[in-house]
């Protein structure tokens, strides 16, 4: 046999051809496969376009920012915010390069060696992953699907590596350890480095210390399994884990792997969530605004990243919700004294089955084709059930869907804003008792209760800017009006009887009957004359043109209030209130900025003597208290509101550098305290106000002017009433009038 046929014929080097044919065979495959995936030769496999790693398609989170740059909440399907390389602590990277990728500094997007070494490690059983942080960021930005077949894995794990490599070619590598970290999904509805940094620790990701970076960067390996709210156990191990990683890499000392491993994981955890935070019920009204803006404009306020500036001020807010909930705890205790033994819906027993048939749990039933004998069954059998309350926040119990309703009946409501009357800034929004609970928002324009004696200043505005000085006599008597021959008010007190007064003092102390004596002097079509005053102050309402509208029958809004009251502190000039400053868009564009909307409706005369006046009513007035009990500094004027049966109590409170005005009440208008000393707005609104006014004059926050500035023209109403006409003393100065 001759040499070549014994060598060939060799069943040893027939296996060591064929493996040589098979291994160059597959080396020009592999080749012809990245060149035919490298140049988008195949469209089903086509690589995303370079410019698409600069823009990559993630969801961001939308940003509400106050006007002091706290961010109140977010609009998002994914909360995502993207941070920068300089926002991110220097342990959160050595955490991740000691745990992920210890050599990323030296390979260019796949790393060799590491492929070597994780294919021995897999062969021994020992399963690794090999993926670099640049690969993992491939995946990231271009999620896999599920695979049918190996070949689609394979050539989307090639897709990957070629898109590592464009990405190393394309970024420095901090930009790539940045996008890393913005684009990984975290639980606790967290994705990206910013969100969970706050949602878990409550800080910015720079602030991260080792433990706290070591504790998230173990998470990006399960989520969930490694969650540390859910799992401290599987967390603190996996922390320790990446702290020993740190030390082998030599970023952390032994004796410093050491103390932190043995610490506890100290967590702040507070999920980012629409029905908490800062402003809650301003951020939904403002949702609504932008929802309709952006579908004009071609933008996704869920998606885009959108950051959005508001004149919402921070420090106001918080003291505004604060005083909000202080004084409706107070009340909330009252109202059960006042009406312990009894349900005070009383004979309206039809608010409870209202209550019901505006459920949830009604309309779902009803869809399930419950009949109304078998819904009344399900709303009268216990359930477990979590609550709202005033005093402890959350209670878990056993109750009745129907006694739920009548739980949540009792509640006191309140709809507060505050605003700069210069610039007609909002300053502080609060809608309700609290948003997750209550939905409602009792400020916004569509929100609407009778406004009392908060419009009275109106009429007393038409009659100032007609000439008539506050010491003008008006009398206090019974009094009727052409064509409405059965309107016969009367005061709230009878006992005072003084057959007339000045104006100050029937706007001090809130008189009906020197109001519409008031009205019927300034002649017939008085009454449209004051709504027409008051549509250009902005009262923006439907108001009837009947004498009884003088007294605030017309329902109106807080918002609207606010607006109008600021015209009075802003020396005749109304501003339209503005919460919404700018828009931004992720590129850092500008792409909605608003300006304000102003126009001159009084005087400056009639503005400041208006402002005089309503100085008198919390200096010795209905709201006197503001100033010898809360002691609320500077120039201050103000003007309660009380309605029939005490259904809604109002205080309007204004000083030259900050107008604010709430309404406080209950859901249903049958539901109310029955006393004068309980129920009026001096008693349910004005302290809100008054401890609102106090915790933002002790921080600074408002500028505190000593007197209303007077108009640099001489004034042509004369103030001084002794200088006018003696103003008739009465028997007795302990009186109060709604």
């Amino acid at each position: 046999m001759k040499m070549k046929e014994y060598f060939w014929g060799n069943k040893y080097w027939k296996f060591i051809k064929w493996l040589w044919i098979a291994s160059i065979s597959g080396l020009i495959t592999f080749i012809l496969l990245i060149t035919i995936i490298w140049n988008d030769f195949v469209p089903s496999y086509k690589l995303p376009p370079l410019e698409e790693l600069e823009n990559p398609t993630t969801y961001l989170a939308s940003e509400i920012y106050s006007s002091d740059g706290v961010v109140l909440g977010k609009y998002f399907l994914q909360n995502r915010s993207n941070a920068n390389f300089e926002d991110l602590s220097p342990q959160l990277i050595n955490a991740l390069l000691a745990t992920e990728d210890f050599r990323f500094y030296q390979h260019s997007g796949i790393d060799n060696k590491r492929i070597f070494t994780i294919i021995a490690y897999n062969i021994i059983g020992k399963r690794q992953g090999g993926s670099t942080i640049t690969q993992q960021l491939a995946k990231n930005l271009f999620p896999r699907t599920r695979f049918k077949h190996f070949h689609q894995k394979l050539i989307t794990k090639l897709q990957e590596w070629i898109t590592a490599i464009r990405i190393e070619q394309r970024y420095t590598k901090e930009e790539i350890i940045t996008m890393y970290l913005n684009t990984v999904p975290f639980s606790g509805n967290a994705f990206g480095i910013r969100s969970a940094s706050k949602v878990f620790f409550g800080k910015t990701p720079k602030e991260l210390t080792a433990p706290e970076a070591a504790v998230l960067v173990g998470m990006l390996k399960a989520p969930t399994a490694y969650n540390p709210l859910r799992n401290p156990a599987n967390s603190m191990k996996r922390r320790n884990t990446v702290l020993e990683q740190m030390r082998k890499n030599d970023f952390l000392t032994a004796d410093e792997a050491n103390k932190f491993k043995v610490e506890p994981i100290k967590l702040d955890y507070k999920e980012d969530d629409h029905n908490e935070g800062l402003a809650t019920y301003f951020r939904e009204y403002l949702r609504m605004e932008l929802i309709d803006w952006c579908e004009e404009n071609r933008y996704n306020l869920y998606k885009d990243g959108l950051k959005i500036y508001t004149t919402i001020n921070s420090k106001m807010q918080i003291h505004a919700e604060q005083s909000v909930q202080e004084h409706l705890q107070t009340m909330q205790k009252k109202f059960y004294t006042h009406w312990k033994g009894r349900e005070p819906w009383g004979q309206y027993k039809e608010l409870l089955t209202y209550g019901m048939k505006r459920s949830d749990r009604y309309r779902i039933l009803k869809e399930m084709g419950k009949s109304e004998s078998e819904i009344m069954k399900d709303f009268n059998t216990p359930v477990k059930m979590r609550l709202f309350s005033s005093s402890r926040g959350e209670i878990d119990t056993t109750i009745t869907p129907m006694d739920s309703i009548k739980y949540y009946k009792y509640f006191m409501q309140c709809g507060f804003m505050s605003m700069d009357p210069i610039t007609g800034y909002v300053k502080a929004w609060v809608g309700g008792h609290n948003y997750k609970y209550f939905k409602y928002d009792h400020v916004n324009t569509n929100s609407k209760r009778q406004a009392g004696s908060t419009f009275k200043p109106f009429v007393y505005t038409t009659a100032v800017d007609n000439g008539m000085s506050p010491c003008s006599i008006i009398p206090n008597k019974p009094i009727t009006f052409e064509g409405y021959p059965d309107y016969n008010p009367g005061n709230a007190d009878d006992e005072f009887t003084a057959p007339e007064m000045t104006m100050y003092r029937g706007l001090q102390f809130s008189f009906n009957l020197v109001c519409l004596n008031l009205l019927k002097q300034l002649g017939p079509d008085a009454i449209k004359t004051v709504i027409s005053l008051a549509k250009k102050m902005g009262i923006q309402s439907d108001i009837a043109p009947y004498p009884s509208s003088a007294l605030g029958t017309a329902d109106i809004s807080v918002y609207e209030l606010v607006s109008a009251y600021s015209t009075f502190a802003n020396k005749g000039v109304w501003h339209k209130p503005q919460y919404l400053l700018k828009i931004v868009d992720k590129n850092g564009n500008v792409i909605r900025e608003e300006l304000p909307k102003t126009k001159e409706v009084l005087s400056e005369q009639t503005s400041y003597v208006m402002c005089k006046m309503l100085e008198k009513v919390t200096t010795h007035g209905t709201a006197a208290k503001v100033k010898y009990q809360y002691q609320i500094p500077g120039a201050v004027g103000g003007k309660t509101g009380t309605t029939q049966n005490y259904s809604d109590a109002w205080f309007m409170g204004i000083t030259p550098t900050l107008v604010s005005g709430l309404w406080t009440g209950f859901e249903d208008r049958a539901i109310h305290f029955r006393s004068l000393d309980l129920g009026s707005g001096a008693a349910q609104a004005m302290p809100i106000w008054s401890t609102y006014m106090q915790k933002v004059t002790k921080d600074n926050l408002i500028k505190i002017v000593p007197e209303w500035e007077a108009p640099k023209a001489p004034l042509t109403i004369e103030l001084d009433c002794d200088n006018y006409k003696p103003e008739e003393k009465s028997k007795s100065n302990n009186f109060i009038e709604e």
